[in-house]
């Protein structure tokens, strides 16, 4: 083996009417962790799925290197078979499969290449298991496992490959701290083990943390290689490398003018649709002000979207009983369409299946939730469609050929843009947030947070839901912690920190307890 496991020489790939990639370069040494970042639609996804022959030989210029040799990959099976797995932002697991099936799913464990071998693929699927520290039976199906351990399945898929080179994309972007931080110390291990691994994350605190090299790519251009030990890889220098300027403040400052309570839940509760016995909320009493920014912060499975969603015309829930008053009026809100009607809106934080037409436009998709307004003489008017279409593109800087490219073949960051600008243009009094920069790079971040601000002070009032703790320090006047389906506290966002936060989670674990 020379000093690369990998080069990536001259990468170049169109997509109609995009350059996506223009003659991109990748070295990465072997029983390394390599973090390949950007920002949205920088070209990270692209090269990776070329790498995997998502994008076969054929349809890219340049060399893809392998252990000093140069590859042809006409299929996913010839990358797999040099030992190279990805794995994606959005799981490829069956969830109604055990985590064994999905474990050796395409790659089945037979006697004389016939028949399953059901015993061996058990205790094959344990052995792995164990290696990433996961403690699940071999027969618990994908479904009633969390995302944490999924991602760890998906990691156990591509070891029973024999992989050498492992790709992850975004591997966090959906996980808890815990979790998150499980996952990185795996991947250090895996790579004390002989196993390397490229990173694509918008997370730097945890690339930092990781890396042992650093790729920066911008607008489809190789900018530069950072190295851990020679280099400042902070995340100051990695966010200028990223986005061509120094971003002094992460969080934009906003003219507070927060006047008076505008919307209120009170003595809200609900139910699992699927199990009207359990109950997941649990006599919720929350208000927001006009041009407030509210946060809720939470672990996961704390009830967050839940609440979100059950407010917004009971898409989830069962046996929902409570008020919602808004300006001191009580809403009878019974479906969806009932709650944009009376100026609620929500972005969900699953883009994929709820938010978003991926076979339709960026411009349908836009104005998607609000076509009444485009009427003319109960006519859409394409042409002030079209007008809406392109003020939102420029507004939230989607990058795309066009309004009329599909969504489902923007970036995930632009995909969440574009979920950003269909809840806007409903023109909502009050608007949840569920996860609203999720796999969004820091310069998208700083944009939509300067959004979020102009609606407070137009009078809009916010409802931000979060993971990232730091994220809702720097953007919230006031945060409510939920736990366990509850609000365990309520704190002002100039006496709040972290610990304080964590704080009221612990306390309430321990009263439930006694």
């Amino acid at each position: 083996m020379g000093q690369y496991i990998l080069e990536m020489r001259n990468i170049t790939k169109t997509f109609p009417g995009v350059k996506a990639l223009d003659n991109v370069n990748l070295r990465v040494i072997p029983h390394h962790i390599h973090a390949l970042i950007g920002e949205n639609g920088a070209g990270k996804s692209t090269l990776m799925n070329i790498l995997s022959a998502v994008y076969p030989h054929g349809t890219y210029e340049g060399d893809i290197v392998v252990d000093d040799e140069v590859c042809v990959f006409k299929s996913i099976k010839d990358s797999e078979a040099k030992g190279i797995a990805i794995i994606h932002q959005e799981l490829a697991l069956i969830p109604s499969l055990s985590i064994a099936e999905n474990v050796f799913l395409g790659n089945e464990q037979t006697d004389k290449g016939l028949v399953i071998n059901w015993e061996k693929t058990r205790i094959r699927t344990t052995e792995m298991l164990k290696k990433v520290g996961l403690d699940e039976r071999t027969d618990t199906k994908i479904k009633d496992i969390g995302l944490g351990k999924q991602q760890l399945v998906e990691i156990v898929k591509a070891l029973a490959k024999d992989v050498r080179l492992l790709i992850l994309d975004e591997p966090t972007a959906a996980l808890n701290d815990k979790d998150s931080d499980h996952l990185l110390d795996l991947l250090v291990d895996l790579k004390e083990h002989g196993i390397t691994s490229i990173i694509i994350s918008h997370k730097l605190n945890e690339i930092t943390k990781v890396a042992d090299e650093i790729t920066i790519l911008r607008d489809g251009a190789t900018i530069e290689t950072l190295v851990k030990g020679v280099d400042d890889i902070s995340e100051e220098r990695i966010i200028k490398s990223m986005v061509g300027r120094e971003i002094v403040d992460r969080f934009p400052k906003r003219n507070h003018q927060i006047g008076d309570i505008f919307f209120e839940v009170k003595n809200w509760n609900a139910y699992d649709p699927l199990d009207d016995e359990k109950q997941i909320l649990k006599d919720i009493n929350i208000n927001i002000r006009k041009g407030e920014v509210v946060g809720i912060a939470g672990l996961m499975g704390a009830g967050r979207t839940e609440l979100a969603m059950s407010l917004y015309g009971k898409a989830y829930g069962a046996k929902i009983s409570g008020k919602i008053l808004k300006n001191g009026d009580e809403l009878v809100i019974n479906d969806v369409s009932d709650a944009i009607a009376k100026g609620i809106a929500y972005a969900t934080e699953d883009r994929k299946s709820a938010g978003l037409i991926l076979i339709d436009d960026i411009k349908r998709n836009i104005t998607l939730s609000s076509l009444g307004s485009l009427k003319k003489k109960w006519v859409i008017d394409d042409n002030l469609e079209i007008k809406v279409g392109e003020e939102y593109r420029k507004k939230l800087n989607i990058k795309s050929s066009s309004i009329l490219q599909k969504t489902g073949d923007l970036s995930g960051g632009n995909q969440q843009k574009v979920v950003f600008s269909k809840c806007i243009f409903a023109d909502p009094d009050i608007l949840f947030l569920d996860e609203p920069t999720r796999g969004i790079d820091v310069g998208a971040k700083y944009e939509i947070y300067t959004i979020i601000n102009e609606l407070a002070e137009k009078g809009k009032s916010i409802v931000m839901i979060s993971s990232e703790l730091p994220e809702i320090l720097g953007m919230c006047d006031r945060i409510y912690v939920m736990n366990k389906g509850m609000i365990v506290g309520e704190v002002m966002a100039r006496d709040a920190s972290q610990e304080k936060i964590m704080q009221y989670i612990m306390q309430s674990n321990k009263e439930v307890a006694k």
